[in-house]
């Protein structure tokens, strides 16, 4: 060992580089596995919830008249679904429910309709006042939100093109010509 000095504690026994070979193994084995493994992530989670429940929602509104019109449905729907569609799990179906019951479409629907639909199309019970109420009053928030964040993107413009133009007085006033 000509020219290599040794500092204290860098001199490693035959356990400590045995330890190290053994750790290193499990670290490559560990990536190895993982590679090839399908391990859930938050991301993929997410990104592949709102596929399923598309997919799902899609699927509802090819079947059935009542989810394609975007028609009151009935209180309980869910039931009918599952008695003809066994094999859906009843999460995926609540979030495609979901996204279907907070549409604008379906809101609008109920914020006019009288009757609410069973899945066959069939009258199932009668839209209230309180139904047609909340449906208007969702309707006039989300309008509401869209119209402030049409005025805040437009308002932002504009100060853009303030800016823009003050700099361009500005270039051209301290500019070399």
């Amino acid at each position: 060992m000509a020219g290599r000095k040794c500092s204290p504690g860098s001199a490693k026994t035959a356990s400590e580089r045995q330890f190290e070979a053994e750790r290193g193994c499990l670290r490559a084995n560990l990536r190895a596995s993982t590679r090839h493994c399908s391990i859930m992530t938050t991301t993929e989670a997410t990104t592949n919830k709102p596929n399923d429940t598309r997919a799902l929602l899609k699927d509802l509104q090819d079947r059935f008249d009542v989810f394609r019109n975007f028609s009151p449905l009935a209180i309980g729907i869910d039931k009918q679904v599952f008695a003809l569609l066994p094999e859906l799990s009843k999460k995926s179906l609540r979030l495609a429910m979901r996204s279907h019951t907070i549409s604008t479409r379906y809101l609008k629907e109920m914020e006019k309709g009288t009757v609410r639909l069973n899945l066959d199309g069939t009258p199932a019970d009668e839209v209230t006042d309180e139904n047609r109420q909340h449906a208007t009053e969702q309707l006039r928030e989300r309008f509401k939100k869209q119209a402030e964040v049409r005025k805040a993107a437009e308002a932002e413009a504009k100060a853009e093109q303030r800016r823009v133009e003050k700099l361009n007085q500005l270039a051209e006033k301290f500019g070399r010509k």
